[in-house]
């Protein structure tokens, strides 16, 4: 009886660590892709890790207001089977993302956050990788004007080193674009 009790509790203790092993780990502190996860995963492969980027803002007079340093750390979670992003701003405006890719739609679906204003609903922004290795990501918007567009988001320049992100307005033809936000980040593990 004792053994089988021991090969229940250990059988068990097995499942219970399935569940959780492409979550950070001491071995693995930025999770890892889970294999059963859609190949799209890898999309935000550079990007996994600790990141020091400096953040500008549009100020309303259309000029850009000073860097503010800020942390950008990316990592898997739900074992492996999506990815999170937060940010650690030196102004204290901290945020962060909630990212899955949708076989069935084939898009990812990006959920965000912000410290400094909770929400009673999350914005979402969906997108793909382009052929040219960027991230783009849209959300409906409309100018102050009442023009009908987005709020698009892109990540460039990725690789092992680092990134750039842009926050943009376009119209919905994407020839008129009015940047509002822009990133900078160099890897730093």
């Amino acid at each position: 009886m004792t053994k089988l009790f021991t090969v229940i509790i250990l059988l068990l203790s097995n499942i219970a660590l399935a569940q959780f092993e492409y979550d950070a780990s001491e071995a693995h502190p930025f999770g890892l892709p889970n294999p059963k996860a859609p190949k799209q995963i890898k999309d935000y492969e550079k990007l996994i890790g600790l990141c020091d980027c400096t953040s500008q803002s549009l100020n309303k007079d259309q000029t850009w207001a000073d860097p503010v340093s800020m942390t950008w750390r990316f990592e898997y979670i739900l074992n492996g089977m999506a990815i999170q992003d937060k940010t650690l701003k030196e102004d204290g405006r901290h945020s962060g993302s909630i990212r899955q890719y949708n076989v069935d739609s084939a898009r990812w679906y990006v959920h965000y956050f912000t410290a400094p204003v909770p929400s009673a609903k999350l914005s979402t922004w969906e997108g793909n990788t382009q052929e040219n290795g960027n991230i783009v990501l849209y959300k409906p918007s409309t100018a102050p004007n009442g023009t009908e567009g987005f709020f698009r988001l892109t990540f460039s320049e990725i690789s092992s080193d680092g990134f750039n992100w842009i926050g943009e307005w376009v119209d919905q033809s994407e020839t008129v674009v009015f940047p509002t936000w822009k990133i900078k980040c160099k890897k730093r593990e």
